[in-house]
């Protein structure tokens, strides 16, 4: 038990915890970047979110798609799918001991393509390059989780 009370206090974990807060943050503010393009699109998901409108057939008018909304409903979606994976398995990454150059080079290159996968759905920029930094993310958490894994079987 001292010995996880000891790597809690390391540095790796230290700046696994910024990192993952820096991440987590990005996300949240997706949530705020969505409802702001439904706002200013006026597009909406249900018809009780159109309450400031006065009419029934007004109000049903709203409910409707959006590509530039759901562009950025679907870059939220896909921050969701890869930033919960990497807090568990960074944290348990953590645990294993690792070095902290190391440690920061796996922490830095996931938060680094996270955002820039952002800026490149967000501004729907060609691709491979929206794919490419999802894979180098992916990559990123393959790699802790590789270790994780490596460090518990040989226990």
């Amino acid at each position: 038990m001292a010995e996880v009370a000891h790597m809690i206090d390391s540095e790796v974990f230290l700046a696994f915890s910024t990192y993952a807060t820096i991440v987590i943050l990005k996300m949240m503010l997706m949530s705020l970047m969505t409802s702001y393009y439904r706002l200013t699109k006026q597009v909406f998901a249900n018809i009780e979110d159109t309450t400031l409108v006065k009419t029934t057939e007004d109000r049903k008018k709203l409910v409707r798609f959006d590509p530039d909304v759901e562009r950025v409903r679907r870059c939220h979606q896909n921050d969701l799918e890869n930033i919960v994976p990497f807090v568990v398995i960074g944290l348990l990454y953590s645990l294993t001991g690792p070095d902290l150059s190391s440690a920061l080079l796996h922490f830095r290159v996931f938060v680094g393509s996270r955002f820039i996968h952002t800026v490149t759905y967000v501004m729907a920029l060609p691709q491979p390059s929206r794919g490419l930094f999802f894979g180098v993310g992916l990559c990123a958490t393959i790699s802790m989780a590789y270790r994780v894994l490596t460090t518990a079987l040989f226990l």
